[in-house]
């Protein structure tokens, strides 16, 4: 990135006038509501652009208002991701408290810089999506891609391997999951995803065909190739053994809630 001198927007100019030319970090972190660890993992990671001035990072207004856009257009994504209202009474959804659940999975995406989401064994979310990467969301615009997302969940839960590994999904970053357990019967999954193979990106050919398959905008899947998540085998081990924690903590919870009978707790 190049370096220029600039100006930082004076505090008392307030957001509306902030928002144009170039934020300061502590301008970003009001703005999105995040900590300052938070931004510098995301500038690493190519979710936020920014450009280096001196020792300091500066951010792009319109790159920012770009984010926060995203952020918005992925909430009504992660509600049709869920999972029915009605859980089955012997489901994965009625065995787990979701808000605490959600938490715990919030909290390990971010610790482990990843894509996190949980299901049940038929590729079903029954939480949010957590740490989205940036290629997830472009290619997420249309609500026919959540089927796609799905599929490849459920192929997912079919795959004959009982510890996690890494496996390419149908967008071509690699994803891995972690089996919820509890007694004898498998409940569900925890996923993580986002994570670029060695060779990436893919082909302009390979990225208008994704963005066809998934009534995504051709030129934003292709602007958004930077955001994801690039680990090194040492990072990568880490996250496959903090997926199947995860999913373990999850059974733990559940198997806690679960009735001597085999039957869910009655909720207090």
């Amino acid at each position: 990135m190049h370096q220029q001198s600039v100006q930082s927007p004076h505090p008392q100019q307030g957001r509306e006038m902030a928002m144009t030319g170039l934020l300061t970090t502590h301008q970003v972190q009001d703005l999105l509501k995040v900590d300052r660890t938070t931004i510098y993992r995301m500038v690493e990671a190519g979710r936020l652009p920014a450009i280096r001035v001196g020792k300091q990072w500066r951010f792009e207004a319109d790159e920012v208002e770009r984010w926060l856009h995203e952020r918005a257009t992925l909430a009504p994504l992660e509600r049709r991701l869920r999972a029915p209202d009605e859980p089955a009474p012997d489901g994965l959804r009625a065995l787990l408290p979701l808000e605490c659940a959600q938490m715990i999975q919030d909290a390990f995406a971010e610790a482990l810089d990843v894509m996190m989401v949980t299901t049940d064994m038929d590729g079903q979310p029954i939480t949010q999506v957590s740490h989205p990467c940036g290629f997830f969301i472009a290619l997420m615009q249309d609500a026919n891609a959540v089927e796609h997302c799905v599929g490849t969940w459920k192929q997912l839960a079919a795959a004959p391997a009982i510890e996690p590994r890494p496996s390419p999904s149908e967008i071509g970053l690699l994803c891995a999951r972690g089996l919820i357990r509890v007694g004898n019967a498998l409940k569900g999954m925890v996923l993580v995803g986002g994570i670029a193979p060695e060779r990436w990106p893919p082909s302009d050919d390979r990225l208008s065909e994704l963005a066809r398959t998934f009534g995504a905008d051709e030129a934003r899947v292709k602007a958004s190739t930077k955001g994801v998540y690039r680990l090194d085998h040492e990072r990568l081990a880490r996250v496959l053994r903090g997926v199947q924690r995860v999913a373990d903590i999850f059974s733990h919870i559940a198997m806690i809630r679960q009735g001597s009978d085999g039957t869910p707790l009655p909720k207090e």
